[in-house]
């Protein structure tokens, strides 16, 4: 890190001997993962940056944002629009949640067969080794699933200010005006949080930011179709995580001069794996930081991941917002349209996801799909099997994972993925 954070870090209340554990881990297993990567992108170079001082200076600018009266709200799950935060002069960021810690301390309070990345969320708290929610001045929750409809009653007590959104089950005309009506009262509560009411300018103004970082996004998706590859999955997974931490502005135009550079790797031939290298589709449940493992062990076996149908993928940037009307209710019924086209496994039914990841093998030219599932997380494992199955029946290999944060199953997923390769390379 480029300076001493441990004064700024004591007074966000962090457990400065839990946290230096932390970082150091962290700090190992990216210089292991992906430091070592070769032929990375020199684009690359902003993204381990940004990682290098994402506890640190990343942390300073939000408490400096704080000083000058700007609010912070911190959330888990791409469901809360960022647009609205930015519109009601807060700053959204995403809080810690892809790595076990504290366990001991979690499985006090939830049962130990929920979901890794819920017990991941009371670690990081219990541990008191995340400045992002430590800085929040609100979080925001979802009931998206039970487990976090019933976490949160939990969480409430440990964290200030949680804020819990309502979320439909069913893509029906009642679930969109639930979605609607859940919008309208968290840029409520944003402009109680902040003293500053939203406006039809300032909510295009928040639209025109997030649209041109899912914009850059897009780009960068689109570029992974060629063969050879231009960028490692394990970037594209890095860049998608980073885009819940960094400033927007900034962010979108690093990963514009990224897709800059991939663009002319393309046209020299240059990729990061030889031309015709297995190609495989990540789907499931979303992979936060340092939530790395899988698409280490499939990278490391010769192949590469050209795409992910994930909430930290395409499934949570796949669409912009019309920000065409022109009142406040009219750019949030297009704010609904955009986030209500979300195919999260908790909808029933849910035939849009699966159609998504079959129209991502296609246009990605991928040779099979990892199928990737949280221990105990019920939505996604459930669609697991039937999904594999369909997309088995298109000529479409799939491979079914279920996994945690722990590192103790690396060598049966690396025996499973080599298996799976060399049926596609067969």
């Amino acid at each position: 890190m480029s300076q001493d954070y441990r004064t700024m870090w004591k007074n966000l209340g962090l457990d400065l001997t839990a946290h230096d554990a932390l970082l150091s881990v962290l700090g190992q297993a990216y210089g292991d993962i992906y430091v070592s990567q070769k032929d990375r992108p020199a684009g690359m170079g902003y993204f381990d940056f940004v990682m290098s001082e994402v506890h640190g200076l990343r942390i300073k600018e939000l408490l400096d944002e704080k000083a000058a009266g700007r609010k912070i709200i911190g959330s888990y799950c791409v469901f809360v629009p960022e647009e609205i935060a930015l519109a009601a002069n807060a700053t959204l960021v995403g809080l810690c949640a892809g790595a076990d810690f504290a366990v001991d301390e979690v499985h006090r309070y939830l049962p130990r067969n929920t979901c890794a990345l819920i017990k991941s969320t009371f670690g990081f708290k219990l541990g008191k080794v995340c400045p992002f929610l430590e800085a929040s001045d609100m979080i925001v929750g979802e009931n998206t699933c039970d487990g976090k409809k019933k976490s949160y009653e939990i969480l409430g007590k440990l964290v200030k200010n949680l804020y819990v959104m309502d979320m439909p089950q069913m893509k029906s005309p009642e679930g969109r005006e639930l979605l609607k009506a859940e919008y309208v009262k968290f840029m409520e509560a944003a402009e109680k949080l902040t003293g500053v009411k939203v406006t039809v300018e300032s909510l295009k103004a928040g639209i025109a930011a997030v649209n041109a970082k899912r914009a850059a996004l897009h780009r960068l998706a689109a570029l992974r179709a060629a063969d050879p590859a231009p960028v490692s999955g394990l970037d594209s997974l890095l860049a998608n995580q980073v885009s819940f931490y960094d400033n927007p502005a900034r962010f979108t135009a690093s990963v514009n001069a990224l897709c800059d550079e991939l663009e002319k790797r393309i046209a020299a031939g240059q990729g990061v794996r030889p031309k015709g290298a297995p190609r495989l589709l990540l789907s499931g449940c979303p992979m936060a930081v340092p939530n790395w493992k899988v698409p280490a062990i499939v990278e490391s076996l010769g192949a590469v991941i050209v795409g992910e149908e994930l909430c930290t993928g395409e499934r949570g940037v796949r669409n912009l917002v019309d920000d065409s009307a022109k009142t406040l209710d009219g750019l949030l019924e297009a704010l609904v349209d955009r986030y209500f086209k979300i195919d999260c496994a908790v909808f029933t039914p849910n035939p849009e996801r699966l159609a998504h990841v079959e129209e991502m093998a296609k246009a990605y030219k991928a040779d099979g799909v990892l199928h990737y599932g949280l221990s105990f997380c019920t939505p996604y494992s459930m669609e697991a099997a039937p999904a594999a199955e369909a997309l088995s029946k298109k000529g479409i290999p799939a491979l079914c994972l279920e996994t945690d944060y722990a590192t103790d199953d690396m060598g049966q997923l690396k025996t499973r993925i080599e298996a799976f390769l060399e049926k596609i390379r067969a």
